[in-house]
């Protein structure tokens, strides 16, 4: 790391934790660390101690990237900007998030979701170099979806909201709560599939879950509708599936053929057919996708409009 390089504070923010870490780039990461998600407050304050043993031990920081979880408001005229606002997480909504470090650190703050974080990580040095549109979805403790097109995240009304695409019931599911578990919808992607839904409706967490259980099928089903929706719509190049509980290894391949099974031959393209492995993916930075893509939007932050890929 050259003497010229900014140092860019990351976070990635989710819902069970916070990973931080400090650094100019991929390649040079200075420290990282793991903070777990209780209260807005506890959690900000100790982020905030971390990022204060950082400049003393490595020296000032020129911007602070954070990626989250939502939704949170984008629109920087509004006075909400920067806040997660109606999150179903506990105690979290309307969190200022943005006020809390510019105000602590008085320094540009760089924000967005956290999967709009890994969608730009993976455009940038990972599984989705030259592939725009792109889409990256993560299924974990709430499942969300980044989306980058025309070399830029995709922004409108609030941000992609994947997690929430209404999808068909699942047919004749053997699961002891039948329903979905949104607290705001009752048959969308989140209610059925992320990792807290899955033990509520089976009654078993999902990494206790053996690859036969009916419960991965069902899975799988349901990310198919998800994804053929998106790619009727978005027509992306590739989709990256992340998530603690798309780490199954048995998993993605599932959701490939119920993808092009959903389909039904109707897009005639290699990639929903014979490549349908390299279409539909796991990250190509594991685990780092968010904490990455956070570090580039602290360089954004910083003016630049094209983060570099080195």
């Amino acid at each position: 790391m050259s003497e010229q390089s900014p140092l860019i504070v990351a976070i990635e923010g989710g819902g069970t934790k916070f990973v931080c870490g400090i650094g100019s780039d991929p390649h040079h990461l200075l420290a990282t660390t793991r903070i777990e998600t209780t209260t807005p407050q506890e959690t900000l304050e100790n982020v905030s101690h971390w990022i204060s043993k950082m400049k003393v031990e490595h020296g000032p920081i020129a911007a602070i990237g954070i990626g989250t979880f939502g939704p949170v408001d984008l629109n920087k005229e509004s006075d909400t900007y920067g806040y997660i606002t109606t999150t179903p997480k506990p105690h979290w909504h309307q969190t200022d998030v943005v006020g809390f470090f510019r105000n602590r650190f008085k320094v540009p703050v760089g924000f967005d979701t956290d999967v709009n974080a890994a969608v730009l990580a993976e455009y940038l040095w990972g599984a989705g170099q030259g592939k725009d549109p792109l889409i990256y979805i993560t299924v974990g403790t709430g499942v969300g979806g980044g989306v980058l097109v025309n070399g830029q995240l995709l922004h409108g009304l609030l941000h992609p909201e994947i997690g929430h695409l209404i999808v068909p019931p699942p047919h004749n599911s053997l699961a002891i709560q039948r329903e979905g578990q949104c607290p705001y919808h009752k048959s969308c992607v989140e209610g059925y599939v992320c990792g807290p839904s899955i033990a509520k409706r089976w009654g078993v967490k999902a990494d206790a879950l053996p690859p036969d259980h009916p419960a991965w099928e069902e899975v799988a089903d349901v990310m198919g509708y998800a994804l053929m929706n998106l790619t009727l719509t978005l027509s992306p190049k590739r989709i990256i599936l992340g998530g603690g509980v798309m780490q199954q290894p048995h998993l993605i391949p599932l959701v490939q053929g119920k993808l092009m099974h959903h389909l039904n031959g109707y897009v005639a393209a290699p990639e929903l057919s014979e490549d349908i492995q390299k279409f539909l993916t796991s990250p190509g930075l594991g685990g780092r996708s968010g904490l990455l893509g956070s570090l580039a939007l602290g360089r954004m932050a910083l003016g630049e409009k094209n983060v570099p890929t080195s």
